[in-house]
């Protein structure tokens, strides 16, 4: 697939708010500073289109910005707010949770992981909540190109092999880095294959 727009729409606290119509929309999420912002911006060919910071948690609402005017990425606020206050964590849970199980158009939720951490209980309860509430998603490997090749794929096994404990059978599985656009074909590939099915139809 070849990129040839992308542009900001519109922020909103709620699913409810975002925009009408039926295209496909594909949401990122993941733990503060896992480099979503930055993968946004890598997949789109456009470094200033999703806002990238060095402090964690920059991203409070739910970001749609338009592809080709035809389909979205949705940047969503990150998970584990550990910064935050009791009352914004939960209104944050809420707003994430409310777009995740309430938003017919979201085709797929493809989840950022560094590649260089270990498997966090954090990150495997979402996993589970996810299959639990039979969400579609994808595993994302972010920042591989601070790894060496060898010592990336071991990383990224060891992690897959965690989660296979509990998970018959894994999501897809992507490796990617910002840096040297490793994955961005991939994913703009595996979006494109859902493209083509109706909205709200999840992939057999």
């Amino acid at each position: 697939m070849i990129i040839n727009s992308a542009r900001f729409e519109i922020s909103n606290s709620t699913h409810s708010r975002c925009p009408q119509g039926m295209r496909h929309e594909y949401a990122f999420i993941g733990r503060s500073n896992v480099g979503k912002s930055s993968l946004i911006n890598m997949l789109t060919g456009n470094s200033k289109l999703a806002k990238t910071s060095s402090t964690p948690g920059k991203t409070l609402l739910i970001n749609h910005f338009l592809v080709n005017g035809e389909w979205y990425i949705v940047d969503l606020p990150g998970y584990g707010f550990a910064m935050r206050g009791k009352q914004q964590r939960e209104q944050l849970e809420t707003m994430i949770k409310g777009y995740i199980l309430g938003r017919e158009q979201m085709t797929n939720l493809f989840v950022l992981i560094d590649s260089r951490h270990e498997p966090m209980k954090i990150d495997i309860e979402f996993f589970n909540w996810l299959g639990e509430n039979g969400v579609p998603f994808a595993i994302v490997f972010t920042k591989l190109d601070k790894l060496g090749n060898d010592a990336g794929r071991r990383k990224v096994q060891k992690y897959c092999n965690k989660l296979l404990e509990s998970w018959e059978e894994l999501p897809p599985v992507f490796l990617t880095s910002s840096e040297d656009g490793r994955g961005k074909e991939e994913l703009l590939d595996y979006i494109e294959q859902l493209n083509k099915l109706p909205v709200g139809i999840e992939e057999e």
